[in-house]
């Protein structure tokens, strides 16, 4: 039961954080505001980081509210988790495992979003609002890899020489 409920706790919060990454790194790639995606994400975030944003003052293109509403979240979980286990609350253990989470968090949507546009790739049929959203989101990733290994053979290694890369800073960092 414990187990479950554990599932459960971990999945829910993990998938309003990566709501909330991915609001940040909307607006870091500058990606498509009217997009159908776009206004889901800010729809579904709106209400804390619109509160937030009158606190936190945006640092250039970093949405710092945004930022630091995913951090607490990360910090919810570290803390719903350990309570949930039957460990004590420490401020500091929470604080440090919530931006760990909050960092691996990232680092998966990153790498799940890659895997997405890579299939769906595959299969594009000319304009799609999800794929060009993709596009916008992964493209800042790409550019500087394909700067360095040109497509071989019209095959283009920098999403997989990106993911290695994603996959190997998750295992840096061990959560």
């Amino acid at each position: 039961m414990n187990n479950a409920l554990t599932f459960l706790v971990a999945t829910l919060i993990d998938l309003y954080l990566i709501v909330v990454l991915l609001r940040v790194w909307m607006q870091l790639v500058k990606a498509d505001y009217f997009n159908p995606v776009s206004q889901f994400v800010v729809k579904a975030t709106q209400p804390v980081v619109g509160v937030l944003r009158k606190i936190i003052p945006a640092a250039g293109r970093l949405d710092t509210a945004s930022l630091v509403f995913a951090i607490l979240i990360g910090m919810l979980k570290a803390a719903a988790l350990s309570s949930l286990n039957g460990y004590g609350f420490a401020i500091v253990p929470v604080v440090i495992t919530g931006v760990l989470f909050t960092l691996s968090s990232l680092l998966s949507m990153l790498f799940w979003i890659l895997i997405i546009r890579a299939i769906l790739s595959w299969f594009s049929q000319g304009y799609n609002p999800m794929e060009a959203m993709l596009h916008q989101l992964t493209e800042p990733m790409l550019a500087p890899v394909r700067r360095i290994v040109p497509p071989i053979g019209g095959l283009d290694l920098s999403v997989l020489i990106v993911i290695i890369a994603l996959q190997f800073l998750r295992l840096l960092i061990g959560v």
